[in-house]
């Protein structure tokens, strides 16, 4: 059985959990503390400390670098998913490096800033010096002060994707294919905290993403 490890809030973690749940296949979740990699570094062999990583069986399965999707391939090839048919390799991968970068970088930022409602107290300490250290000193409170603005940025970032769902079901063409998935991820990131909804305006992007929610493998017909 596939095992999924992981901390729950992270977006590309949330990726792989639902692309894991749209297969139907049965898969275990190993949650670990979001500061502590020591699990991932003995499973990787010491080659990699972030998250997710999926083991199965003998096999340990990690990205090679920031855009290289070795996971959701890897998943895909094993459950027979569809989600990276040739004719999309291009368009998806320049989506992708959107969602991954734009609007990643808004929704983190929003739900991190109830970080001490999500990470347990014995280890704040640890991620406030990680996140201090990566993005600076103060950095949590400032995108406090900034929340409205990182919202107004992440509603403006969706405008293209409402507009494509307001001609088609899913962002490629009649089914779900990873880029669904990783634009979910991100968004279920940003929901994680409980103290936002999507934006009101992008009623489409609403409706996809309640679809995203339930969608399974099944429901579509072999390609």
């Amino acid at each position: 059985m596939i095992e999924l490890i992981q901390f729950q809030w992270s977006p590309f973690c949330l990726v792989q959990r639902r692309i894991l749940e749209f297969s139907g296949k049965p898969f275990k979740i190993v949650n670990i503390p979001s500061q502590d990699r020591s699990l991932v570094w003995k499973l990787t062999r010491e080659r990699y400390y972030c998250v997710p990583i999926v083991r199965d069986g003998k096999n340990v399965i990690f990205e090679m670098d920031d855009d290289s999707q070795v996971i959701a391939k890897y998943i895909d090839e094993e459950m027979e998913l569809g989600l990276f048919p040739a004719r999309w390799r291009g368009v998806q991968s320049v989506l992708w490096t959107f969602i991954e970068n734009g609007i990643e970088g808004a929704t983190f930022r929003l739900n991190d800033i109830y970080w001490k409602e999500n990470v347990p107290v014995a280890e704040q300490l640890q991620y406030l010096r990680h996140k201090e250290r990566k993005f600076g000193r103060g950095c949590l409170d400032q995108w406090r002060k900034d929340q409205k603005s990182w919202v107004k940025k992440l509603e403006e970032q969706l405008i293209p994707f409402e507009i494509i769902l307001s001609h088609q079901p899913f962002l490629l063409d009649e089914r779900p294919r990873f880029v669904d998935f990783d634009l979910f991820g991100m968004l279920e990131n940003f929901l994680y905290s409980g103290h936002y909804s999507l934006p009101s305006r992008h009623k489409e992007v609403k409706k996809w993403h309640a679809k995203m929610g339930k969608v399974k493998v099944t429901d579509f017909g072999k390609e």
